[in-house]
């Protein structure tokens, strides 16, 4: 197996790096191969990649789930529980019901998407991550790996494309 070596090549704007990306798909690598790294929030859709996969909506239903059933609970489990009779008025209120089943279910609803917004973005990371200061700037890096054979032909592609520079990524110090 061939060795390879990581490249960091820095963008001026979307459509240099969209190009970039594109020419990386053309020269066999994956999505998985690459990072494109941002100082804003891009789409992945901007840059020709697949949008990215997040669970934060199936965790916060999970949440409004078990929040309307601590809700129902509190309405319908306890008094059958523990039933205290009160002149006139119903074991199990229906009006009040309807607003503390409500207010479970966004409170397990909220609670478990702010938990999941955490969990899904990989919160708290042990690991060092890449990053240049120019991307402070507004400039746009992919990260990519390719085989050292090939490197001269990767970094001709994407200096054709617009890339200001396309360097082995290293270690150095902030």
């Amino acid at each position: 197996m061939s060795e390879t070596i990581t490249f960091l090549a820095m963008f001026e704007d979307f459509e240099p790096a969209s190009l970039g990306v594109e020419k990386l798909h053309d020269l066999g690598l994956s999505d998985d191969d690459m990072n494109v790294i941002s100082g804003i929030p891009i789409k992945g859709a901007i840059l020709g990649r697949p949008s990215a996969i997040t669970y934060v909506s199936r965790i916060a239903m999970v949440g409004a789930l078990l929040g309307m059933a601590f809700g129902l609970f509190l309405i319908y489990g306890i008094p059958y529980l523990y039933p205290l009779l009160v002149g006139g008025q119903p074991i199990f209120p229906i009006p009040q019901g309807i607003i503390i089943t409500f207010e479970m279910t966004m409170l397990g609803l909220m609670g478990f998407a702010f938990i999941g917004m955490f969990v899904d973005s990989g919160f708290p990371s042990y690991t060092p991550k890449e990053y240049t200061p120019e991307i402070s700037d507004g400039k746009i890096a992919i990260l990519f790996s390719c085989p050292e054979s090939d490197q001269k032909k990767f970094v001709d592609a994407l200096t054709k494309a617009g890339a200001e520079s396309v360097v082995p990524a290293e270690a150095r110090h902030l």
